[in-house]
């Protein structure tokens, strides 16, 4: 049985009690769960008429899941028990919440970093690789497939025998994998893109397989649907929905913290899910990840609202009453807990909720793409970066957007920063964006609550390219008051990629110089940071970072 609760406090229970009763008479509730396309507007309904197979996902996904349990019994007897995930944004981060909460290994191969790559390529004689894309054409997991299954050859595996894959019907890749006879091949449903896609193959092949309740977790979904679905005011879909989308003046700053939830990392999933459904035609909601005690919790912000993930245990179910934890100082807060397979429903039908009140269509990412471009572009036919560095001992400065970032007589690492700070704007945000390892340089994320504490804003902190496929539609499309602070560096040993005319450190380069130029392009500011010596690169901009911060 599932449990699901929701608190709304002040500003957030200001906007479900406007909001609901005509999104109740509107009958959203009940017209979203007969996938009704015209709920967001005629300039939606192409995309909208897609991608809504995620409100009634049980049909195609309960068959998958003795399907996923046997393929896990035969690898099991072969010895093979751990997966390594190849995929980006949706296809990734919904099975690594699964398996975290679960308590089963999972190795996420999202990066492009080879520091990072190079890691995953070991104990390779118990490894099954599952390739998760809907075309089969992105870059990041093209490029992730090819090298990992060059090592099985390598190593003596038959690399399409330890290769499960997880794709569209018909795509590319769906091809190809049976032309080649991989291990398996799991196809999901084409209704539903990718960021909402947590309780069909790409969320429950990967995470079966390593070993997590996937019929528990659909259990947890299903048993809220009929209280989702209901044009009632009690609908905890659309009170959320409304409390994040529907403020007056918006707060779209979402400030995520876990208060004690079991859901380990829900709130790097809710990240993707509201920033590239929402971050676009100059609006959008950013949802800014943070830990207990850290600045964004201990201020009060006109253009934020709190969002605690509780242990629903500990709640009294659905609620427009109560108290925040101590060390929030604001008064306007969300908490909302409950079982994983409930809060994913939640989630996504409050987003939905808030795109139809923002009047965005919650199911495109048309920024997402110009980042491809630029990257694919750079690539295809590599060019030095525009301007000259300014070298500061391990690190080169360079900046976009801005040039009087670089103005000031002496330019070092902590004037640079400081000047960044100075261009986020009272309403706006930073976006740290680094191009590194997360696994074994994620004590980089220590930056970010300094780094709040120096510009009195919102901080958020993404490593690329996994980013791009998050908040990087944000970046592009929601409100232009972001400034960006880019940290990159080159690979001590470098990648190759089969049968690709390019390395994993050109292609990282690529994503990063892309990206860079788009938002330039789109007048934001930008500081680009690239380690010549990554080491004592890293150790000199934590040092400059926690000397402005002391």
């Amino acid at each position: 049985m599932s449990s699901l609760s929701l608190t709304l406090i002040g500003a957030a229970r200001e906007a479900s009690e406007a909001q609901v009763p005509g999104l109740v008479d509107h009958e959203f509730a009940s017209r979203l769960a007969a996938k009704d396309h015209t709920l967001w507007g005629q300039a939606a309904e192409g995309e909208a008429c897609q991608r809504l197979g995620w409100v009634s996902p049980f049909e195609s996904s309960r068959p998958l899941v003795e399907q996923i349990a046997q393929l896990r019994r035969e690898l099991s007897d072969e010895g093979v028990d751990r997966v390594v995930l190849a995929g980006m944004g949706g296809s990734s981060l919904a099975p690594e919440v699964i398996c975290a909460t679960a308590g089963v290994d999972l190795v996420v191969l999202d990066s492009t970093d080879p520091k990072q790559v190079a890691a995953a390529l070991n104990h390779l004689e118990r490894t099954v690789l599952v390739v998760s894309s809907k075309s089969g054409s992105t870059v990041e997991t093209d490029s992730q497939r090819r090298i990992v299954q060059h090592a099985f050859h390598e190593a003596g595996i038959d690399p399409f025998r330890r290769t499960v894959v997880v794709t569209d019907p018909g795509s590319p890749m769906n091809e190809q994998a049976r032309e080649q006879g991989v291990r398996a091949v799991f196809e999901a449903d084409p209704s539903v893109g990718g960021r909402y896609s947590a309780l069909t193959a790409f969320g429950l092949v990967p995470a079966g397989l390593a070993g997590a309740d996937i019929d528990g977790l659909l259990d947890e979904a299903e048993s809220a649907v009929d209280l989702l679905i209901e044009d009632d005011a009690a609908n905890p879909g659309l009170q959320l929905g409304a409390a994040i989308g529907g403020s007056s003046p918006l707060r779209d700053k979402l400030i995520i913290a876990d208060d004690g939830s079991p859901l380990v990392g829900l709130g790097a999933w809710i990240e993707q899910l509201v920033a590239e459904s929402t971050g676009k035609a100059g609006t959008g909601l950013l949802p800014v990840i943070v830990a207990d005690g850290e600045p964004e919790l201990t201020r009060d912000a006109d253009d934020s609202l709190v969002v605690q993930i509780v242990d629903a245990d500990a709640e009294d179910g659905a609620s427009v009453d109560g108290d925040p934890i101590d060390t929030v100082v604001s008064p306007h807060v969300v908490r909302t807990g409950g079982s994983l397979g409930a809060q994913f429903l939640l989630w996504e039908v409050a987003t939905a909720v808030a795109g139809s009140l923002l009047g965005i269509n919650p199911f495109d990412q048309p920024d997402v793409e110009s980042a491809k471009v630029a990257a694919r572009s750079l690539l295809d036919s590599p060019a030095p970066v525009s301007g000259e560095p300014v070298i500061d001992r391990a690190v080169e400065i360079r900046a976009s957007g801005d040039d009087t970032l670089l103005s000031a007589a002496e330019v070092t690492v902590p004037h640079a920063v400081k000047a960044l700070l100075d261009r986020v704007p009272e309403n706006g945000y930073l976006a740290v964006m680094a191009y590194l390892d997360r696994i074994s340089e994620s004590h980089l994320e220590e930056l970010r609550p300094q780094l709040s504490t120096l510009c009195g804003r919102p901080v958020t902190f993404g490593w690329g390219p996994r980013f791009l496929h998050s908040t990087g539609q944000f970046h592009k499309g929601g409100p232009a008051v972001g400034a960006f602070l880019q940290i990159t560096t080159s690979a001590d040993e470098d990648v190759a990629v089969p049968d690709r005319p390019f390395t994993l450190d050109e292609l990282i380069t690529a994503q990063a110089n892309g990206d860079a130029q788009v938002l330039a392009d789109h007048g934001r500011p930008v500081l680009q940071l690239h380690l010549s010596d990554r080491d004592s690169g890293i150790a000199q901009v934590i040092d400059a970072i926690t000397t402005l911060a002391s």
